[in-house]
């Protein structure tokens, strides 16, 4: 079970009021890599925990800790909201074109539907899907995607600061760019605990190497017309799993033969061949 402490984890109150802000602060809450993401995500991969139960509080420590964020984006971005009534900014927007140039890209839907509160959207009004989450119960595959969701979800957070003007809404996203920090590290010193316990990198780790052609599991085939590629590490040298060598592959050659299909059977109404192949002639 859950318990909500009425105290934010940190304070979430701008200045002023900037609707177009607030609009802008939707992608943190409500975008692919922003905090609600981030929390279902850690979440479902704790809920779903069969590996050892320090993996699992890990997951349902960071995971809690982002229902906090997501609660500081929505009071910051309600907050954001406060001011103006809805009718007094669209007289201005009206009758003002430098407040209708400044207004222009804020969210109507912040006044039609949620009465002046945040959404589960981002910052251009898409809405929160659970597609944007993966909890596959293979911790390597999921701890490589949380390290990426933090930081995509730092850059983010980095430029908004950097948009940003209000020194509360600045302060704000300073803390949750430090915890974006710490959880990076976390992320990353987990990653490298259990490729170490592994003794292995590639996921699944449990699948017998026999099995795959390791004949081209090192391979990087040349196929963008140049060869700069062939100048990095991933080209040459020892694999990073530590069983096998990095191969560049400057003409590579197809393994198998042109692909034929078979016409159709006429119910399926496509097009026919031309030639007619004899049993339709």
């Amino acid at each position: 079970m859950f318990y909500h402490i009425k105290e934010l984890q940190y304070n979430a109150k701008p200045s002023c009021p900037d609707p177009l802000y607030a609009k802008k602060l939707q992608e943190l809450l409500g975008g692919q890599f922003g905090e609600i993401s981030v929390m279902m995500q850690y979440l479902f991969q704790g809920f779903n925990g069969r590996a050892d139960a320090k993996y699992r509080d890990l997951l349902l420590d960071i995971g809690t800790e982002e229902m906090a964020h997501v609660e500081m984006l929505a009071t910051m971005i309600a907050r954001l909201l406060d001011g103006a009534p809805w009718e007094d900014q669209q007289a201005a927007y009206s009758n003002n074109p430098a407040v209708a140039a400044i207004m222009g890209g804020m969210n109507p839907q912040h006044a039609i539907v949620s009465g002046l509160g945040a959404m589960p959207v981002d910052s251009v009004g898409n809405r929160w899907t659970a597609a944007y989450i993966g909890a596959s119960g293979n911790l390597l595959a999921d701890f490589r995607a949380n390290l990426n969701a933090e930081s995509q979800g730092r850059l983010q957070a980095v430029r908004l600061y950097e948009l940003a003007v209000d020194p509360g809404v600045k302060d704000m996203l300073s803390f949750l760019i430090a915890r974006d920090t710490a959880h990076q590290n976390q992320w990353k010193a987990a990653i490298a605990e259990i490729e170490a316990r592994e003794g292995d990198i590639v996921v699944p780790t449990t699948f017998p190497r026999e099995l795959e052609k390791q004949a081209v599991s090192y391979d990087l085939y040349n196929l963008s017309r140049g060869e700069a590629s062939s100048k990095g590490r991933w080209a040459q040298g020892p694999a990073p799993d530590g069983r096998g060598v990095l191969k560049y592959i400057s003409d590579p050659v197809p393994f198998g033969p042109k692909a034929t299909l078979s016409p159709a059977p006429l119910y399926i109404h496509d097009t026919l061949p031309h030639p007619l192949p004899p049993n339709l002639v």
